[in-house]
C-alpha cells in the first residue's frame, strides 16, 4: 500500500525489464545479479501495457510487433521436446540412409574420437534439460515443486530454480477465490516486486440456518517491515473470528468490531517475533508490520462494514438508475483535511501527503479505533470491498460503478477480475484486491439504518 502519490518508475532490470525496487541486489522476477552489471540508466517513461516492451523499433515505425511463432505444443500445452540430432532420420552425401537405431552415435569433429561418440564430452552440471518430460514426472510424483522454466529443476525453499536458476513465480502474485456468491481477486500489480495484499472469503450460518457471507480485504504497508505477513495474519485472524461468533449468534455488528481486534492481535504478535533478517541490507530500519483492514458481512438481510485504515467498501445498486455509495470513510490525512474544512475532496486527494494512513493495524498504531457500520439495503445490489490499488483508479462512487461490469451481479468473479483489469489499465502502480458480494433483497426492506 502506497501512503504518497506513486513516483516517477524506478530503472528496470537488464535482462527482464521488471521495474526494480531501490537497493534491491536480485530481480524479483528473473533473479539476475544486479551487481554484476553497471548502475541501471536513469527513470524512464512508463510504457502503457497495451505497448509491447519489445521490439520498439517495429511500434516507433507504427507497424505491429511480428513475434516469432510458439513451438509446437500437445493438448496439454506442454512445449514439444527437444530433438537430438540422432532422433531424426536423414542420409549422408552419398544419398544412403543414416542409421537411427536406438545406441547409434553422433559423429563429432573431434580427432582420434573413441568410436560410439563417448569423446571426451564434459558431463553436464545440471540435468539435461532434453530430459525435462521425465525429470518432471519424477518430481512431481515426489511432490516437488518444478521449475516453469526449465520444467527439470527441482524449487529451493527460496523460490529459485536448482537446475537452471530462474525465480519462480510467487503463489501470492495472483490470486482468485469464488465461494457461492462471493468472489475475490487479489493481484500483484505493475511495478510492485511482490504482492503485499490478502484476502479472506467464506460463508457459515446463523443459529437460525440462514446463510451469512463474509469478505476480508488487507493492503500491507509497504513502509513498515513484512507487510506482506501483516496482511496475512489479519486477514485470516478476522475471518476466523467471524467463523466463530457469527454461528454463535453474536449480532455482525458487534461480530465485526471482535474481528478487527483479533486481527490486531495477530499483527501486533508479529512484531514479537522478528522473522528473517533481511540478507542483502542489515542496516535497514526495521519497524513493526503494519497493515489496513476492510470487510463486509452480510447476514440476516443487513450489510455490516467495518475498516481501519483506506481500503473501502462502496455500494453499487444492481439497478444502475440508482445512485452508488461510498460505505467508509479512509483513515487518511485527505480525510482529516476535508472532514476538519481545511481543503475539499479534490484539492485534498491532489495533494502528495493524501495517502498518509492515520489508523492501521500494528503494533506501533497510535491507537485502535475499529469503525463498524450497519445497513439494511432496500434493493438489490453488489458490495464492492478493496484496497486502495482499485480505488485510485475509480475513486468516487458513481466512478467506481462505472467500472463495474453489468454483470457483476450474476458473476462475481468475472466482476472482480474486470475491476483488477481496470486498474491495471489505469498503470498498476500498487497491488490490487477486490471482493465482490451480491446482496439479494426479495422484498422492500426498511430502507437504509
Amino acid at each position: 500500500m502506497s501512503q504518497s502519490h506513486q513516483q516517477a518508475s524506478l530503472p528496470g532490470c537488464p535482462s527482464c525489464e521488471e521495474p526494480l525496487e531501490p537497493g534491491d541486489l536480485f530481480c524479483g522476477a528473473c533473479g539476475y545479479d544486479l551487481s554484476a552489471v553497471p548502475a541501471p540508466p536513469g527513470d524512464r517513461p512508463t510504457v502503457a501495457i497495451t505497448v509491447p516492451a519489445q521490439g520498439a523499433g517495429a511500434a516507433a515505425a507504427g507497424g505491429p510487433v511480428e513475434w516469432p511463432p510458439a513451438s509446437v505444443t500437445d493438448s496439454a500445452d506442454v512445449p514439444a521436446p527437444t530433438h537430438r540430432p540422432a532422433d531424426l532420420p536423414g542420409v549422408d552425401s552419398g544419398g544412403k540412409p543414416l542409421p537411427t537405431a536406438e545406441g547409434t552415435a553422433v559423429r563429432y569433429d573431434e580427432p582420434d574420437a573413441p568410436e560410439g561418440g563417448a569423446s571426451g564430452d564434459f558431463e553436464l552440471a545440471a540435468p539435461d534439460p532434453r530430459a525435462a518430460e521425465h525429470a518432471t514426472a519424477g518430481a512431481v510424483a515426489a511432490g516437488a515443486k518444478v521449475c516453469v522454466a526449465c520444467r527439470s529443476g527441482r524449487v529451493d525453499t527460496d523460490g529459485y530454480c536448482e537446475n537452471c536458476g530462474h525465480a519462480q513465480p510467487r503463489e501470492r502474485d495472483h490470486m482468485e477465490q469464488e465461494l457461492g456468491s462471493v468472489a475475490a481477486v487479489s493481484d500483484r500489480g505493475l511495478r510492485h516486486h511482490r504482492n503485499e495484499d490478502a484476502f479472506a472469503v467464506s460463508t457459515t450460518a446463523l443459529p437460525d440456518g440462514s446463510p451469512a457471507v463474509v469478505a476480508i480485504v488487507c493492503d500491507g504497508v509497504s513502509s513498515a517491515s513484512r507487510p506482506d505477513e501483516a496482511s496475512a495474519a489479519a486477514a485470516g485472524a478476522a475471518n476466523e473470528a467471524l467463523l466463530e461468533s457469527l454461528p454463535r449468534g453474536t449480532h455482525p455488528q458487534q461480530a465485526m468490531h471482535e474481528a478487527i481486534l483479533a486481527a490486531s492481535e495477530a499483527v501486533n504478535a508479529l512484531a514479537q517475533d522478528p522473522g528473517q533478517a533481511l540478507e542483502h541490507d542489515q542496516h535497514r530500519h526495521q519497524n513493526a508490520p503494519a497493515c489496513t483492514l476492510v470487510g463486509a458481512i452480510m447476514a440476516g438481510g443487513l450489510l455490516v462494514v467495518g475498516w481501519v485504515g483506506d481500503s473501502r467498501v462502496y455500494w453499487v445498486p444492481e439497478d444502475r438508475s440508482h445512485a452508488s455509495a461510498r460505505l467508509t470513510e479512509d483513515d487518511s490525512w485527505a480525510a482529516q483535511m476535508v472532514a476538519a474544512g481545511l481543503m475539499n475532496e479534490a484539492e485534498a486527494y491532489a495533494d502528495e501527503r493524501a495517502h498518509a494512513i492515520t489508523g492501521w493495524l500494528g503494533a506501533d498504531a497510535y491507537e485502535l479505533e475499529p469503525h463498524t457500520a450497519s445497513f439494511k439495503p432496500d434493493r438489490s445490489g453488489l458490495v464492492v470491498v478493496c484496497t486502495d490499488g482499485l480505488w485510485n483508479y475509480a475513486e468516487g462512487a458513481e466512478e467506481m460503478a462505472a467500472a463495474v461490469p453489468s454483470d457483476a451481479y450474476e458473476r462475481p468473479l468475472h466482476g472482480a477480475q474486470v475491476l483488477v483489469g481496470h486498474a491495471l489499465d489505469g498503470g498498476g502502480h500498487d497491488n490490487v484486491t477486490v471482493a465482490l458480494l451480491p446482496f439479494a433483497v426479495t422484498a422492500p426492506g426498511a430502507g437504509s439504518a
